[in-house]
């Protein structure tokens, strides 16, 4: 694993390693534990503890006896979770909104307001870096403590975070979005797709947790579709993968002015108009049950291509569309089973709009054994 590196790099390597192990235990852990974890002799988890205690990223707890009284108890480390921080924006046609976690992914403070110009990326871009100074303010932090960022966005976005293809214009294609917002706040960036984010954030902390094939899906006047492969976001040629409102043959943006479609809308008033239409529903409204009928005729339609092509082992209906999971699941899953497709879990998001925020963040977290917290290493 560690071939080819020299003594600096496998220092980082291995100090990376200890810090991934204590940012997901939930607990302080002793050194042989953490060796345990990481494979890593004694002596150098040792050697890496001494480092990152002097440098502020992990703490010594007070030894805890032991039961009985004997022997002496072992020493404790723990991540000093807040000791740097992490940004997270999302950009949509209408709306921005930024987050600010610790390196757990706790999200400390939070800032949101209209985009000034949406067809124009260097306003936009303005925008969302405002917005990140916004959180961090919200959070109680500086920019000299943030490590990393990442960008949720829509259209097609590749593995460098270039985006490729934008259905409502053409003035974001060659936009690379980790160099744009780098400089603004120099750290390092990352981007993807906003509804690849949403699924990885399902996976990690919504209702995807317990499978590896997923399928997180927006359909309605704004329809996206991100896709996890054993656990891995699937981007496709370019980042096209899930961009099905560019696909002409599966008229997935053709209900723009389908009242129910409105939920997934960017436009407060048509969303609050789409759940007006959904409470009726429940209310037995003979029109609105009609207008449900179609758009689930409707989601139907393209889940079943889903459902023979990526095969998921899980469909999560999410980018608004959870707000009216108790009228829409039972309908979608009945209409799936008499289509006879495959027996695909159907769940609604748990995370709400906060979903690609929140995957953005897994996104940086994911990359810090390079990024994040190598340079914490010095040679000696």
């Amino acid at each position: 694993m560690t071939s080819g590196l020299d003594q600096s790099g496998i220092r980082r390597v291995n100090t990376a390693a200890a810090l991934r192990a204590l940012a997901v235990s939930a607990e302080a852990l002793t050194m042989t534990a953490l060796a345990e974890r990481t494979g890593l002799s004694r002596r150098t988890i040792e050697l890496i503890l001494v480092a990152l205690v002097d440098a502020g990223w992990v703490a010594e707890l007070d030894r805890v006896p032991l039961s009985g009284g004997a022997g002496r108890p072992p020493r404790r480390f723990e991540l000093r979770a807040q000791h740097a921080l992490l940004a997270a924006v999302r950009v949509n046609t209408l709306e921005g909104a930024a987050v600010v976690s610790d390196v757990r992914g706790n999200i400390l403070g939070r800032a949101r307001r209209a985009l000034r110009e949406y067809h124009d990326p260097r306003s936009t871009l303005d925008d969302a870096a405002d917005l990140v100074r916004e959180a961090l303010v919200d959070a109680g932090g500086t920019v000299d403590r943030l490590r990393a960022g990442a960008v949720a966005s829509g259209g097609a976005i590749d593995a460098d975070g270039v985006v490729r293809r934008l259905v409502f214009t053409e003035h974001w294609a060659g936009v690379d979005l980790p160099a744009e917002l780098g400089s603004r706040i120099g750290i390092p960036w990352f981007a993807d797709n906003d509804a690849n984010l949403g699924a990885l954030a399902e996976r990690w902390r919504g209702v995807a947790r317990d499978h590896d094939d997923v399928v997180w899906a927006q359909l309605g006047s704004r329809a996206g579709l991100g896709i996890l492969i054993r656990g891995a976001v699937h981007r496709g040629f370019e980042g096209a993968a899930g961009e099905i409102v560019e696909a002409a043959s599966m008229r997935a943006g053709t209900l723009d002015d389908h009242p129910i479609a409105w939920l997934t809308s960017p436009v407060p008033s048509e969303r609050t108009f789409a759940r007006g239409r959904v409470e009726a529903a429940r209310a037995g409204d003979p029109a609105a049950l009609a207008e449900v009928d179609e758009f689930v005729e409707h989601t139907v339609s393209i889940l079943t291509t889903l459902s023979w092509t990526i095969a998921p082992s899980l469909i999560v209906l999410s980018g608004g569309m959870e707000d009216a999971a108790d009228v829409l699941l039972p309908r979608v899953r009945e209409r799936m089973r008499a289509a006879r497709n495959p027996d695909i879990e159907l769940r609604a998001t748990s995370l709400g709009p906060d979903g690609p925020l929140i995957g953005a963040l897994k996104f940086a977290l994911d990359r810090m054994d390079t990024q994040l917290f190598g340079p914490v290493v010095h040679d000696a």
